[in-house]
């Protein structure tokens, strides 16, 4: 488990689709205007929920544009898991990907005030962008000619790569933000893999 909305299957990293859920660096206030950590908080409760009833089994739907294999997870009894945590306020409805596929979960889950829903919170879409740091790789935009490529790369977090094996920036991008090995790709934290390519 990565964050609320993002997990990781034998190396893979998959992002739940059409959900968001708050960072793990970001904070939150409860009903007392107190803060909490609501990114750790949300991971937290999706790792009881996993564990509840494995394997998780996912869906491809798509990739997004770090890479990321997006799916439709479920766990082992069948439970939707974005459902589940939109439900318990441990997540949000993204329209903008989910169609208000999640907005009976969330309605509930706010007239409950339940999670997030206890207290206040900026969005995690919103949060991101308040807190990108230096040039990230939401500024760039992936060209939609590559993403059959990467769909069709083969690609796997195995063997583990340095940069000296990687062919090109794509391919390096790709194990930066799906492998839990990836940063290593990234020496000065700049966002940018493997410079000789990028």
């Amino acid at each position: 488990m990565i964050d609320g909305d993002t997990i990781e299957i034998h190396g893979q990293r998959i992002r739940f689709n059409g959900i968001d859920a708050p960072e793990s660096r970001q904070h939150c206030n409860d009903a007392k205007g107190n803060d909490y950590p609501c990114g750790r908080r949300s991971a937290e409760a999706l790792d009881a929920f996993l564990a509840a009833s494995r394997p998780v089994q996912c869906a491809f739907v798509t990739w997004d544009r770090y890479y990321r294999f997006v799916g439709d997870c479920r766990r082992a009894d069948g439970a939707s898991v974005a459902a589940w945590m939109v439900e318990q306020g441990q997540a949000l409805d993204w329209p903008r990907y989910s169609h208000g596929a999640y907005a009976a979960q969330q309605a509930k889950a706010k007239a409950a005030k339940v999670g997030l829903w206890v207290g206040t919170f900026q969005a995690p879409w919103e949060w991101r962008g308040a807190h990108a740091e230096g040039p990230s790789l939401a500024s760039r935009p992936l060209g939609v000619a590559s993403r059959p490529l990467v769909a069709q790369s083969g690609y796997s977090c195995e063997p583990r790569r340095t940069c000296s094996q990687i062919s090109s920036c794509d391919e390096a991008n790709w194990y930066l933000q799906s492998c839990s090995w990836g940063g290593k790709l990234d020496r000065d934290k700049d966002g940018i893999p493997c410079e000789s390519l990028c």
